[in-house]
Parts: structure tokens; sequence; C-alpha cells
């Protein structure tokens, strides 16, 4: 079944999906997406180094990754505008990791797969990778949801009750680093933010509370990689891009809904 490239490419954009979920809610509730972005882009120069070192893409993207998420996090705490900053580090990170891939010496590599993604391309490699990471991600937001959802909700109620707010923080930007490393391939740099952002943005509108959001957003998620592959095969579309629109269109309906059920 598995050398079916289509089979591969929807069960590892599922495989994305499900790993984002979880982190994704958080991201909307702490407005983090430029933070989320930030990261994405930032990854783009961990492929630089990936190739320059001749190691694993997963292995620099996840390095990379790591080290700009915990360097914007140092800063922002540190009196500085954090729009501002993570603005500034969030385009800078691309354009500078761009500009390192051009110069890394060796065959000249396809930036637009890393940019966009190529879904299609995902080999049983890339599979175990994604499933892998996604059991890690979910299993560490399963380990620590008690404390990571007091601490989005309130800081102050996170110190009394004996939890480290900055902690919690930095679970988050781990797996956050993780999740980029292993969704580059599918949805690429550029597009990794939204595959956060918006299923769980759908996803809030039919929750009553944060255990149903997350729940919402993997369904979300899921449904937008099976019918975002469906659309690029019958349009012959962009499978990244295409994934992210019909994560929109259900975000859409979603709003609607909401619109609806209030009037």
């Amino acid at each position: 079944m598995l050398d079916d490239f289509l089979v591969r490419a929807a069960l590892g954009a599922v495989g994305v999906a499900l790993a984002a979920a979880p982190l994704g809610v958080f991201v909307v509730w702490r407005r983090m997406a430029y933070f989320g972005d930030a990261t994405a882009h930032a990854s783009i120069l961990g492929v630089a180094l990936a190739l320059a070192l001749s190691v694993p893409i997963f292995v620099g993207t996840l390095s990379i990754a790591l080290a700009m998420a915990f360097i914007v996090a140092r800063l922002t705490g540190r009196g500085m505008g954090a729009d501002m900053l993570l603005g500034v580090s969030s385009h800078a990170a691309l354009a500078i990791g761009l500009v390192a891939v051009a110069m890394v010496d060796g065959p000249r590599v396809d930036l637009e797969a890393f940019l966009f993604g190529d879904v299609l391309a995902v080999g049983k490699s890339d599979l175990a990778l994604i499933w892998g990471g996604a059991a890690f991600v979910g299993g560490l937001v399963a380990w620590r949801w008690q404390k990571l959802l007091t601490a989005t909700l309130s800081p102050d109620l996170a110190w009394a009750s004996g939890i480290n707010p900055e902690r919690e923080k930095q679970v988050l930007m781990i797996a956050l680093a993780l999740v980029v490393a292993v969704a580059i391939k599918i949805v690429g740099a550029i597009l990794i933010g939204a595959l956060l952002i918006i299923p769980a943005a759908a996803a809030r509108p039919l929750a009553r509370t944060p255990e149903q959001m997350v729940i919402g957003a993997a369904v979300v998620g899921s449904l937008a990689a099976i019918s975002g592959l469906w659309g690029a095969w019958i349009f012959d579309t962009p499978a990244g891009p295409s994934i992210v629109c019909s994560a929109a269109i259900f975000f859409v309906i979603t709003m609607l809904f909401r619109g609806m059920r209030r009037g």
C-alpha cells in the first residue's frame, strides 16, 4: 500500500496536521503567530546548514529552528517590542536562509520544494519521521497539558500553583521546532505557520473546552490535508498551498456557522 505515492502523501499530510493541532491551539491562545513564522522561516537556514555539513535536512532544520525559537524568546523577554522583533526576525531569517542556500557548493537545490513543500515526494522514511514526530509532540503536550494550559491562561495563577510559565513556554518552543522540522517537506517553510494557525482558528468557534478545540483542530487539519491533496490532483495545483487553501475554506465555513448560530 505504501508504494502508492498518493497514499504516502496523504499519510504524511495527515501526520503533520495531527502534530500541528495541539500546538496550533496554544499558538492561537498565546497570539504567537509571528513566533511560529519566525521559527519556520529560519528552517531554510537549517537547510543550508544541512547541505553544507552533509547531514540530514531534518537535523539542520531542527537545530536552527530550536536556536531561533530560544533566541527570539530570550530577546522578547528583555523589554524589546515583541511584534517588531518577531517581524524582523521572520523576514530576515528567511532572506538569510535563501542567500545561504544559494551560496552552498554542489548541485542546485530546488528551493520551491522547501518553501512550499513537496508532499508528493514523501517516502517511507519520511513517514516514519513525521509520525514519530507527531507521536512525540502529542505525548509531550498530553504530559504537560494541565501545566501548559494554566501557564497560558494565567501566568500569575501558574506561579501560585508552583508552575514555572517560562519552562512551559520552552516546552512549547521545543515542540514547535520539531513540528517545523517534520513539516517542511509537506507544506514548506512559508506555509507551516498557516497549518498551525488556520485549523485551530477554524475549530475555535465549534469548541466549548480546550480539549474539544485540540480535537477539532486535528479533525480540520486532517480533512484539509485530504481535501487539499484531492484538489491538487484534480486541478493540477501545488499540493502544499492547496492544503492550506482547503484549511482556509474550513475556517470560512466555521465562521459562517458561528455567525448563523449567533443570529
